[in-house]
């Protein structure tokens, strides 16, 4: 294997993965630079959230390489996993906040798991990370309590409780109000540079994340169809690039599935 990149702290190397019959991935290859922020983006199935499950070790490649800051994660065992995965985040989507712990002890929570801090400094560290995200006076809050905006900032302080160098964000702007949305997204973007954290976004909402992304790869296919800053983006002449960028409803991705045409359809019913 080739030595890896410094420059780079996640790379995906020839990666192949799918389900059954099913290709998710063929022959993928990328790099995520350190210190940036990079989406994914793609249509519906493209396979960015199984990047995300591949980088942190849920699945292993079937093919290629994943490597995390130079190693294989796809060739380690559990303690290598648990090892590596206190150095990442993940804001799933809709947070996916205990609910019967506090906004409070939700943060906590990785804390305690993995810290071994006494509770005095967890103290400390939890109200800092959720002044972080302007959520300091709500620490007390069930999350029943806090609108959907708040959860997902409540999520984000727990995702960077144990200050990782790589947090991911799995959808991290879905079901928003513009507020709600302009404020998860200005945060992505202070929180990656004021920690020097490294984040992947995975999303669909193409206006803020191309405002926050220093780098962005578009998902077709199971391969990149395109990528580069989000101004090389969004010229691109791809023709599958430029249906997905401009939200035009013709062009490679059909409105209708596969299958028999109209008239072959109404015709066997008749008979």
């Amino acid at each position: 294997m080739t030595e890896p990149d410094p420059s780079a702290l996640v790379e995906c190397r020839n990666v192949s993965f799918g389900y059954d019959q099913r290709r998710i991935l063929d022959d993928l290859s990328f790099t995520v630079p350190r210190g940036k922020v990079t989406a994914l983006m793609g249509a519906s199935g493209g396979g960015k959230t199984t990047v995300l499950r591949l980088v942190g070790g849920q699945v292993r490649p079937q093919g290629g390489a994943v490597l995390f800051d130079g190693e294989d994660v796809g060739g380690m065992d559990s303690a290598g996993l648990y090892r590596v995965r206190r150095r990442m985040g993940m804001l799933f989507q809709f947070g996916a906040l205990f609910t019967d712990l506090s906004v409070f002890d939700n943060v906590a929570f990785p804390l305690r798991e993995h810290s071994g801090l006494p509770e005095n400094l967890i103290r400390d560290i939890v109200l800092m990370k959720l002044n972080a995200v302007g959520l300091r006076g709500a620490r007390d809050l069930m999350p029943s309590q806090v609108s959907g905006g708040m959860a997902r900032r409540v999520a984000l302080a727990r995702a960077i409780a144990l200050d990782p160098d790589l947090v991911m964000y799995d959808e991290p702007f879905a079901g928003l109000d513009p507020i709600s949305l302009g404020t998860a997204a200005q945060l992505i973007r202070r929180l990656n540079d004021t920690l020097g954290i490294t984040s992947i976004v995975v999303s669909h909402d193409l206006e803020e994340t191309f405002r926050i992304a220093d780098r962005v790869i578009i998902l077709a296919n199971g391969k990149i169809a395109a990528q580069g800053t989000p101004q090389e983006v969004r010229g691109s002449v791809d023709p599958l690039v430029h249906q997905f960028v401009h939200a035009e409803p013709e062009g490679p991705v059909h409105f209708h599935y596969p299958g028999p045409s109209v008239n072959e359809d109404f015709s066997e019913g008749l008979k």
